[in-house]
């Protein structure tokens, strides 16, 4: 072979490998930072896809939102519906090679049970004790029967974590967290980047096609979407609604749509600290102001460009839970200001914080320009997603605009929100008439009881407006065509098995 041949050769190698190297390699753009990578102090959306590939649960769900085997292969229910036993995977092992049997599941419940900064306490507070049957079989036994449990196990309060290391890291665990899913941690530049790489002990490793993960926290829309166009991102999640036919048209992208099973609203302080004695804190009558000076048709067609579905409910109109006795109000402006006129103001001025992408900021300022009709003044905030998050649990805030990204059971876009001390209660809302109504859905398997409930307690919040609910999103994923593999699912998560790089 000649010199030249030997350099063409060699060329055609390293071209080659690197195609390879490539294709080991994912990087996803992210809307946000998650907040700290410990299921159970953490509640950001952003946190759950990175979850996807590094945390297991012991249930997961498939796209038609039907609960499936996961960490845990079978379960059964008690004829009085108190006891749930399941059967666990055998074989597995976290990432740190600490095993995963019964043992470790007693340890994650009763953590995300008893530990202090657990968010996740309302979700599991049905399960009484955990048992250890077997190595490979657990026991719980609930204090009442609890419709939602299997739900609330295919997200956060499901996901197992390894005790060793929980045990040893404590509350600074999310700064190195380990857990059983098929990526590993390896690296967190706070608004920078997380790395994770393909775990060779994972126990499904035959439908992961990746060595290394990184998602990059990209907040404006437009420079996300330009990135990924470039081709230094692979995929990107929520996509704007607006850039949606030019990525179509891109030769080079594919698209992915899933309708949400979540909402975006407006949460207000109610009792969360002094920052909640102001008019729309203590006057449901200058909530429901706000709530009319509002015109959710307009805000999906300048927002959104007409792509998601607009909302006053935690449930979408298509939802069977949603109550068809109160439908989307019209905005009135009229309305508004004779309602603000009846709390005793002509005018009332109102702090509203939000993330810092720019269809937020577009959001907030088209409900800034409505609402002022009504005489309410919005002053925007803008923070750093986990920072507004941070500011809202400790009740630093007026307002926020802030979404849910659903659950498959209702009881998960409600009861946490609005029963008195739910982990996710921020603005310290109560009303004891609601809270029994929302414990009534939950320990019931009869769904006539759970719908009635439900809308006795809809009837009171919409009321009392605790949250502002304003659309329903679609989940927007744009990536490369020759990513293959993916699949949309309701919850917008990104799961990674299955899904590979062509050359």
């Amino acid at each position: 072979m000649t010199r030249s041949a030997t350099k063409l050769a060699l060329a055609a190698l390293l071209s080659l490998t690197a195609q390879w190297a490539h294709a080991a390699d994912l990087r996803i753009g992210l809307q946000d930072d998650p907040d700290v990578l410990d299921p159970d102090q953490s509640r950001t959306f952003t946190g759950r896809i990175v979850y996807a590939s590094l945390c297991d649960k012991l249930v997961d769900i498939s796209p038609e939102l039907k609960i499936i085997p996961m960490l845990a292969t079978s379960w059964t229910w008690s004829d009085d519906g108190k006891a749930l036993t399941m059967k666990l995977r055998e074989g597995v092992t976290f990432q740190d090679g600490t095993p995963f049997n019964a043992d470790a599941v007693k340890y994650n419940i009763e953590r995300s049970k008893t530990f202090e900064l657990s968010k996740r306490k309302s979700e599991v507070k049905s399960i009484a004790t955990v048992d250890v049957v077997d190595p490979y079989t657990v026991k719980f036994t609930l204090s009442a029967p609890d419709a939602t449990l299997l739900a609330q196990l295919s997200d956060r309060a499901g996901m197992m974590i390894s005790p060793t290391a929980a045990q040893k890291e404590g509350a600074d665990f999310g700064l190195n967290p380990v857990c059983s899913g098929p990526f590993k941690f390896v690296q967190r530049v706070q608004q920078d980047k997380i790395v994770l790489e393909k775990y060779a002990g994972y126990y499904d490793a035959d439908k992961i096609h990746f060595d290394k993960v990184t998602f990059l926290p990209i907040p404006d829309t437009t420079v996300r979407l330009a990135n990924l166009r470039a081709g230094d991102l692979d995929m990107i999640e929520r996509m704007a609604p607006t850039d949606l036919a030019s990525a179509k048209a891109d030769p080079k992208l594919a698209t992915a749509a899933a309708t949400s099973i979540g909402y975006q609203g407006i949460t207000v302080n109610i009792a969360n600290t002094d920052a909640a004695k102001n008019p729309i804190g203590q006057s449901k009558l200058v909530r429901q102001a706000l709530s009319l000076s509002l015109d959710r048709d307009v805000i999906n067609q300048v927002v959104f460009n007409g792509a998601f579905a607009p909302g006053n409910q935690p449930f979408p109109p298509t939802s069977p839970w949603y109550d068809k006795d109160f439908p989307i109000q019209p905005r009135d402006v009229a309305a508004a200001k004779a309602l603000l006129k009846q709390a005793g103001f002509d005018k009332v001025d109102v702090e509203m914080q939000g993330a810092n992408d720019p269809q937020t900021q577009q959001l907030m300022q088209v409900m800034q320009s409505m609402a002022a009709e009504a005489g309410i003044n919005i002053k925007i905030v803008t923070k750093e997603f986990a920072t507004m998050l941070k500011d809202q649990t400790a009740g630093a805030y007026q307002t926020t605009q802030v979404g849910w990204s659903g659950r498959v059971d209702p009881d998960g876009n409600l009861y946490g929100f609005v029963v008195t001390g739910a982990g996710l209660n921020d603005g310290h809302y109560s009303n004891p008439e609601v809270d029994k109504l929302m414990n009534t859905a939950r320990v019931s398997t009869d769904e006539a009881v759970r719908k009635q409930s439900y809308d006795a307690a809809q009837k009171i919040l919409l009321d009392e407006l605790p949250i502002i609910y304003l659309y329903h999103p679609v989940w927007l994923w744009a990536y490369s065509k020759s990513l293959t593999g993916f699949v949309p699912y309701p919850d917008g998560m990104i799961r990674l098995q299955n899904v590979a790089l062509a050359n």
